[in-house]
C-alpha cells in the first residue's frame, strides 16, 4: 500500500526498538537490562483496580516476587495496564498488511505497538483467491516468528449490498471449498474470516471454520435476523465492526444488530474512533452485550500514525483527510487510521466507561478470544510482561512487551 509522498511521518523515531527482529528503521535496543519493580501504580486487575500497587517484572515474565537484584521504578500517579490486543488491523505508519513487504508490515506493526498494542492480528482486504492465497504464506512466516498473532481475513465472502471500502468487482459467495484454502494457505495461523453469512454457502462455510477452529465473523452482511441467529447457530462468534457495513436496527426487521447484541455467545467489535460510532450506539452495546463481550478494534489502515494524503487500500484509492480515510470514488468511510490508545483514552475520558471495562474490551476480551488469555490480556504472574504506563490523563508513556521496553518511560 503506498503512501502520498506528502504524508507526513510518524513520531518512531522518537521511540526505542521493537521487542524483536526490529525493523532496519528502528535500530535502537531495547532499555530493559534486568528485573524490575513497577511500583506506587494504579494497577487493573482482572479483580478490579488495585491503589499504590506494584507489577514486578523478570525475564519476559510478569513475576510473583521480586529477585534481590531487581530495579525499582516509581509511578506514583500513574496507571498500569495490560498492552491492548487488536483483533483487526490493515497496516499503520504507512505500511499496508494487505500489500506490502515484510518489511513493511514490520513497520507497521512497530507503528502500532508504540500506541500500546502488544498483539496483533494482521488483516487483509478483498482480493482475487491467488493474491490472498499468496498474502497468506507471507503473514504466515510472520506469525510464525511471533510478530503477529494470525491473520483476519476480511473479504472476499462478503455482500457487495454492504462491501464498504472492497471491491465489488472481487467479491464472491462463500464457497467452503475456497474457505478451506485460505485455511490451507495460513498453514495454522488463520484466526478469524469474515463473511456475509447469509450468501450461498455461508453457513457451510461457518460450519467448516468452527471444524478448524477459526473464528467465523459477522460482517459486510445484509443478514435478517433470522439469517443471523441461523448463522451464530452454525458456530459465529464475532460481529466484525458492529453498525457499520451491516442493516441498521429496526422495529420491524431487527437485522443482525439485534441478533448479535443478544446471544452471549458472539463478542461484538467496535471502532471508537468518534467517526464510526455515535457515543449512543457504543452505549447500546455496552448496555446489552456486556463488558465481556466487547472488543475494540482499530480497523487501522497505513495512514495510523502516519497522517493525512491518499493511500491505496487493495485496489481502492483512499483520501485520508483530518484524519478520516474515505474512499475517492463514493466517499464511503476505508477502515480508520485509529491506534488503541486513542480508543483506551477516548472510552474513559469522553464515553465514561469505567477504566476496568475499557481494559477488558482492548485487551481481556480479545486475549480470550484468541485463546491466549493464559499468556497475554492481563497482569498476572506467570503472564508475558506486555504492560503499558499511563499517566493520571491516560495518556501513554510507556510500553513493555515480553519484559523489553518498547517505548521507555523514563521515570524513576
Amino acid at each position: 500500500m503506498a503512501a502520498h509522498p506528502g504524508a507526513r511521518d510518524s513520531a518512531e523515531s522518537a521511540a526505542t526498538a521493537a521487542w524483536a527482529r526490529p525493523a532496519p528503521h528502528h535500530p535502537h535496543p531495547a532499555t530493559n537490562n534486568g528485573p524490575l519493580i513497577l511500583s506506587g501504580a494504579n494497577v487493573v486487575m482482572p479483580t478490579g483496580t488495585l491503589k499504590d500497587a506494584q507489577v514486578i517484572v523478570d525475564g519476559t515474565r510478569i513475576a510473583a516476587t521480586a529477585p534481590e537484584n531487581a530495579h525499582r521504578i516509581a509511578l506514583d500517579g500513574h496507571w498500569l495496564l495490560p498492552g491492548f490486543v487488536d483483533l483487526h488491523n490493515h497496516g499503520g505508519g504507512g505500511a499496508s498488511f494487505t500489500s506490502g513487504t515484510p518489511d513493511d508490515v514490520l513497520k507497521g506493526i512497530h507503528t502500532h505497538r508504540l500506541h500500546g498494542t502488544t498483539t496483533l492480528v494482521a488483516s487483509t482486504v478483498t482480493g482475487d483467491m491467488d493474491f490472498l492465497t499468496r498474502r497468506a504464506g507471507l503473514l504466515s512466516e510472520l506469525a510464525e516468528q511471533g510478530d503477529v498473532a494470525g491473520i483476519h481475513f476480511e473479504g472476499p465472502f462478503i455482500s457487495p449490498c454492504r462491501k464498504g471500502a472492497h471491491s465489488e468487482a472481487l467479491l464472491r459467495d462463500p464457497d467452503p471449498a475456497e474457505v478451506r484454502k485460505l485455511i490451507d494457505a495460513a498453514r495454522g495461523h488463520a484466526t478469524m474470516v469474515t463473511l456475509a453469512t447469509e450468501l450461498p454457502g455461508g453457513l457451510d462455510s461457518v460450519r467448516l471454520l468452527a471444524e478448524h477452529g477459526v473464528i467465523a465473523a459477522i460482517g459486510h452482511t445484509d443478514a435478517t435476523y433470522e439469517q443471523t441467529v441461523e448463522a451464530i447457530e452454525a458456530g459465529a462468534t464475532v460481529a466484525t465492526h458492529l453498525f457499520n457495513a451491516m442493516p441498521p436496527l429496526g422495529h420491524r426487521e431487527p437485522g443482525p444488530i439485534a441478533a448479535l447484541l443478544e446471544d452471549e455467545r458472539v463478542t461484538v467489535e467496535l471502532i471508537n474512533d468518534g467517526t464510526h460510532l455515535h457515543p449512543a450506539a457504543l452505549e447500546l452495546a455496552f448496555r446489552h452485550a456486556g463488558a465481556d463481550r466487547v472488543a475494540f478494534i482499530t480497523d487501522a489502515m497505513d495512514a495510523a500514525g502516519f497522517g493525512d494524503g491518499r493511500y491505496m487500500l487493495g485496489p481502492l484509492e483512499v483520501e485520508v483527510a483530518d484524519g478520516v480515510a474515505r474512499l475517492v470514488e463514493g466517499g464511503s468511510i476505508a477502515g480508520s487510521t485509529l491506534t488503541l490508545d486513542r480508543a483506551f483514552k477516548r472510552a474513559v475520558t469522553i464515553d465514561r466507561l469505567p477504566v476496568e471495562d475499557a481494559v477488558a474490551a482492548l485487551s481481556v476480551n480479545p486475549a480470550k478470544l484468541l485463546g491466549r488469555y493464559d499468556r497475554i490480556g492481563s497482569l498476572e504472574p506467570g503472564k508475558d510482561a506486555d504492560l503499558l504506563v499511563l499517566d493520571a490523563d491516560f495518556d501513554l508513556k510507556g510500553v513493555m512487551r515480553r519484559g523489553e521496553w518498547v517505548v521507555d518511560p523514563q521515570l524513576g
